[in-house]
């Protein structure tokens, strides 16, 4: 087993890039989902229901896409490093049947705390021109 590093506090800048990725969300991915989490709601995969409760079709799980946008996070981070992560699900990300919904993940600088040696990390998470995640921030313990 391999030991996890945390990030040098020396080399951040608020306002860096730490780690960028796009993922692509498919209706496989949401029945895998959907098997390993326990939420079966239909919204998630019935076109007909979604559609009677208002939503554009089928959509991701909100949860999935808040793992998504902390799995960026602890990748940069090293495992075991992020201390908080709290976000504010905005928008619906619409999977097509067939095709894919490209997620877009961004994770700033947004501030470093030199006493505690932490740095919040922004993140940016969209799907198209449109956030589907709002103030989603992780709290980094650095070296």
């Amino acid at each position: 087993m391999t030991e996890s590093t945390s990030p040098s506090f020396a080399g951040l800048e608020v306002g860096q890039v730490v780690a960028e990725r796009e993922i692509a969300f498919t209706r496989d991915m949401l029945v895998r989902y959907a098997g390993a989490s326990g939420d079966f709601n239909p919204i998630h995969y019935n076109d007909v229901i979604a559609e009677e409760v208002g939503l554009p079709g089928v959509i991701a799980h909100g949860m999935l896409t808040m793992g998504v946008g902390a799995s960026v996070v602890e990748e940069w981070a090293g495992a075991g490093n992020v201390s908080d992560y709290q976000v504010r699900f905005t928008r619906p990300i619409p999977v097509p049947n067939p095709g894919e919904a490209v997620v877009t993940v961004s994770a700033r600088i947004g501030a470093l705390d030199e006493e505690r040696r932490t740095a919040r990390v922004d993140l940016t998470v969209a799907h198209g021109e449109t956030k589907v995640l709002g103030k989603a921030q992780a709290l980094v313990d650095c070296e």
